[in-house]
């Protein structure tokens, strides 16, 4: 496993860190989620990403359970605060990150963690606010870095142009060979200033594994199969979308590695991501996906894959 330095901060993350997102306390029986997380630990990965929204607090009760013996200088644990925990629990609010922080704290069992995201932008909430809460928050001691997902370039920049706070040092948009959006600005703007990407769906809910055929049935024990983590895919599964992957399967094998790791390796191809998040149901799919850190692949091949899917447009 390779590792890379998280933006300005002094945090050094696996290039493949383990997500939570619709797994862990959620789509995954107790017992197959701990051998994942105890596999991700085996094979170098050091960072954890969840959120307080995940399974209402569910993934985070899950992981303070699952990490409790685990010495805490050893993972990188990141949440996040945003989405609803209840009908008036919501929002970036200074109230609600001081009471969600200590919720996240109590679930997860620990006493600080590493980095506390922004999980959207609020809109309802002067930015000043939300800036000073999170300023609070790692002058506390109970945050040491501070992340946003998903905020527009002139959302970025509002929050570095405020004098006085602390800086963000992530961001985690959705980027895949299927989903580049954000290198049009966001990632050219965080590069200048210190923010690193921590990508989620790099494989695009697993769509980029190649497992999902045209027209054919999808696999039991799938992600698209289950009631519980499959609405989220169905934008992916269309045809032209899995047609033009399966178009992408010669390439990854001429690269000498499954598609799954061609996928991973062409997202950390970008030196401004410092890792790209993976939901694991089984032990082995993390053995494939670690295998994609410090992987080397022809650049023309990756130039080849983004000339087959460029223009497919998910559902």
């Amino acid at each position: 496993m390779k590792y890379r330095k998280l933006g300005a901060s002094d945090l050094n993350v696996s290039e493949i860190s383990l997500g939570s997102w619709l797994t862990y306390g959620v789509g995954v029986e107790r017992d197959r989620a701990v051998a994942c997380v105890n596999r991700a630990f085996e094979l170098g990965i050091n960072f954890i990403d969840t959120a307080n929204v995940y399974g209402r607090g569910a993934a985070e009760s899950f992981l303070g359970e699952a990490l409790a013996n685990r010495k805490r200088d050893s993972y990188v644990l990141a949440t996040k605060v945003f989405f609803p925990m209840s009908d008036t629990d919501k929002g970036l609010s200074r109230a609600q990150i001081l009471k969600q922080m200590d919720a996240s704290l109590k679930r997860l069992r620990v006493d600080y963690v590493d980095l506390y995201q922004c999980h959207r932008y609020d809109t309802e909430t002067p930015l000043e606010e939300t800036m000073q809460a999170l300023s609070d928050v790692v002058r506390q001691g109970k945050a040491r870095w501070i992340g946003f997902s998903e905020w527009s370039p002139q959302q970025i920049e509002a929050a570095f142009a405020i004098p006085g706070m602390e800086k963000f040092v992530s961001s985690q948009p959705q980027y895949s060979l299927l989903w580049r959006r954000p290198e049009e600005k966001v990632i050219p703007l965080s590069a200048k200033n210190g923010v690193s990407q921590i990508v989620w769906s790099p494989i695009a809910q697993g769509v980029l594994s190649g497992k999902y055929l045209p027209g054919a049935k999808i696999p039991d024990d799938t992600r698209a199969s289950s009631d519980s983590m499959g609405n989220f895919i169905k934008s992916w599964l269309q045809p032209p979308v899995l047609e033009a992957v399966q178009t992408l399967k010669p390439l990854a094998k001429e690269a000498g590695c499954t598609l799954t790791q061609f996928a991973l390796a062409w997202v950390l191809r970008e030196p401004n991501v410092a890792s790209a998040i993976v939901g694991a149901s089984r032990p082995e799919q993390l053995d494939e996906n670690a295998a994609a850190s410090g992987m080397t692949i022809d650049p023309a091949l990756f130039k080849k894959a983004e000339a087959i899917v460029a223009g497919v447009e998910r559902g």
